[in-house]
This record gives C-alpha cells, structure tokens and sequence, in this order.
C-alpha cells in the first residue's frame, strides 16, 4: 500500500504536466487562428508597446507560478489547496501560450526592453520611478520569489510547505494586479486587454480564497 499511493502521486503529476503542454499548444492555436485574417486590419503593437512588455514580462511571472503550484500539487495533502494549486498552473499555462503567440503574431522577439520599462514612469503602478531596474529588482517589485525562497518551498512538507506556498503566492498575485492594471491603462489591443481585466479580477479573487484558507489551515 504505501509503494502504490507515491506512483499514484507520480501518475497525477505526470497528468498535470502534459495537461498543462496541451493547454498551451492549444492556446496557441487559438491564438494563431482567432486572429489570422485580421492582422492587416489593425495596427499591431511595437516592440516598446505596452502589450509586447507586458505579454514578455508577463510570461516570466506566469512561469514562476505555474512552477510554484505544480511543486504544491504533488505534495499537499489538503484537498481545496491541489485544486486552487492546479487552477492556477493550468490557467496560467493557457495564458503564457496565448501570450507566446501575440509576440509572435506580432513579429516580436519574445525578450526585449528590461524588465518593466514599458509601464509609463508618471503612472501610479509603475515600478522603477522612471529608471531601468535590474532583472533582479524588477522580479521583487513583480512579487517573485527568490530562488532562496524556491528552495525553501522545495523543500518544506506539510503544513509549512502549504503556508509557504500561499504566503509566496499572494505575493506573486499582488505583483500581478498592477502590471495587468497598468496595461488596461495604457494598452489598445482588444484581446491584451481582455485577458489583463482577466488576470486583475481572476487573481484578485484568489487572494481572497489563499487567505481564507491561510486562515483555515492556522498560517502564521
């Protein structure tokens, strides 16, 4: 009995996995095929545009949440935290490969400007006050976590490893909110803007829900 539920564990972590490849090669597809047809109707954004930081920037942060909560499903033991945890990692999966394809459709690189510097300096979301950050600054004032913290969070079991997770992922969602804010500001194309109003409400309402459960399961 105790050999079957690890490969039980390892079969569902398997199924996540390329669950969550399908969804992004899906989203792409999407993508690709919404908006083939349309691209000499309207002007696409630039490289410096608010969309192409914003769908660059916003892939790495996705990156590291999907990371953060599949490293949670394969171990947590509370049953309401795997499913928020396999919400977030299949939901940002679709929208990292969604992104993917606008940078692509666009005829963008997929890195560009540093980090960040697409938001308007006079804007209250904007994160360097005007001035270039570093790579490494500009994660923390995404609400990311340090690769010390990504250890940790590897490393815990139990209890501290489920109030770790949500500690660092309401982090990550409040990094979230004023890059997607900042784009319903300052952006134009109808779908970028469509899945930032997206991304601030559907994350919004997470916080809430990892709140209620840091409550529930006695989080300091």
């Amino acid at each position: 009995m105790s050999d079957e539920a690890p490969a039980g564990r390892t079969g569902r972590w398997l199924v996540i996995a390329v669950a969550l490849v399908l969804i992004a090669a899906l989203a792409f597809a999407i993508g690709r095929f919404s908006t083939f047809g349309a691209q000499s109707q309207v002007s696409t954004p630039g490289t410096s545009s608010p969309e192409a930081g914003f769908s660059r920037d916003m892939q790495v942060h996705h990156a590291q949440a999907i990371a953060m909560a599949m490293e949670i499903y394969r171990k947590t033991e509370d049953e309401e935290l795997r499913v928020l945890s396999y919400d977030i990692a299949t939901g940002q999966a679709g929208q990292r490969g969604e992104m993917y394809d606008w940078l692509v459709k666009w005829g963008l690189s997929q890195t560009g400007e540093p980090m960040m510097t697409w938001m308007n300096p006079s804007d209250e979301h904007a994160h360097g006050g005007g001035e270039a950050m570093t790579d490494d600054e500009a994660r923390e004032a995404m609400g990311m976590a340090s690769d010390a913290e990504l250890a940790q969070l590897a490393d815990a079991t139990g209890q501290e490893a489920d109030c770790l997770f949500l500690e660092l992922m309401i982090r990550h969602h409040e990094g979230a909110i004023p890059m997607a804010e900042a784009l319903l500001e300052l952006g134009s194309d109808p779908r970028a803007l469509e899945v930032a109003e997206d991304i601030r409400d559907g994350q919004s309402f997470e916080i809430d829900a990892m709140r209620a459960m840091q409550e529930r399961l006695g989080c300091d």
